[in-house]
């Protein structure tokens, strides 16, 4: 059984930093992309950043580049999540994702999700 459990999350104020983490454990991710999504009240959930584990490429959403950095370490199966410069739009639930094969910036095509947790940056 998958699981995937993020911790982390909080509340911030503008131009502050949080780090995410994502513990996956129930198989082996060397194939996999991890990936992470966020959704605000209302809006519908958006990729924000992914890694494929084999290639170690990173992707990133317009909106987060040069601001949050993700990464993994194989050892832990585990990936974070490093936001700074943090922005009230960034407001969201944060999910962590897996999904065999390479990277994708559709929820719908990651089959694994973890719980969510809140980041919430005040102004």
């Amino acid at each position: 059984q998958v699981q995937l459990v993020e911790s982390g999350g909080g509340l911030v104020q503008a131009g502050g930093s949080l780090r995410l983490s994502c513990a996956a454990s129930g198989r082996t991710f060397s194939s996999y992309t991890m990936g992470w999504f966020r959704q605000a009240p209302g809006k519908e959930r958006e990729f924000v950043t992914a890694i494929n584990w084999s290639g170690g490429s990173t992707y990133y959403a317009d909106s987060v580049k040069g601001r949050f950095t993700i990464s993994g370490d194989n050892a832990k199966n585990t990936v974070y999540l490093q936001m700074n410069s943090l922005r009230p739009e960034d407001t969201a639930v944060y999910y962590c994702a897996a999904r065999s094969g390479y990277s994708s910036t559709y929820y719908g095509q990651y089959n694994y999700w973890g719980q969510g947790t809140q980041v919430t940056v005040s102004s």
